[in-house]
């Protein structure tokens, strides 16, 4: 059923992808005021998620992203943003309501529009950001998704996203010398 799942969802991704592109930056704060740069995690995965703290769905995905974030450590980076009407309590009350061990971030909607490029979109929103700063995958919750918010999907998208070669860098070549006569 799981294989099913998979290829299905693997359908439904290439389907409904668009073509890679680059991350848009970002630099806001968390409860802490600590200011988040996604720029500052080039080199490793990001997992980035759209959310809010009174969405069912969001409460369900955060004991997915805390178990990516037992699995994998430091090697990928999850960063979950809020927007309004979420605030610093609210956030506050969802970290210790559900244990969450990585920093949530707060938007007032700028951040979501650059990823999902429309005014209004339903949560959670999740982005596969790859150590280059290129978005490999996104996934909105539907009944198509369930097993990425809700099972093991996300952890082997994490795993195929650590196991990809880094991309080689072009270098140029010397022309060889010519000979003068």
């Amino acid at each position: 059923m799981r294989t099913i799942l998979a290829i299905l969802l693997g359908a439904v991704t290439l389907v409904a992808a668009d073509p890679p592109r680059r991350a848009p930056g970002f630099a806001i704060t968390d409860r802490d005021m600590k200011v988040h740069d996604l720029y500052d995690y080039r080199g490793k995965p990001v997992i980035l998620e759209f959310m809010q703290t009174s969405c069912p769905h969001c409460a369900a995905f955060s004991e997915v992203l805390n178990r990516v974030k037992d699995k994998f450590g430091d090697k990928v980076t999850i960063l979950a943003v809020a927007n309004p009407p979420d605030n610093y309590n609210t956030v506050g009350q969802f970290i210790a309501a559900h244990k969450i061990g990585y920093p949530i971030l707060f938007d007032m909607g700028q951040v979501a529009y650059s990823y999902v490029l429309k005014p209004s979109f339903d949560l959670p929103q999740v982005y596969l950001i790859d150590a280059q700063g290129m978005i490999v995958s996104a996934y909105a919750y539907g009944p198509m998704t369930r097993e990425v918010f809700e099972g093991d999907a996300l952890i082997g998208e994490v795993e195929r996203m650590l196991a990809a070669p880094a991309p080689a860098l072009t270098q140029k070549k010397a022309a060889p010398a010519t000979k003068k006569q």
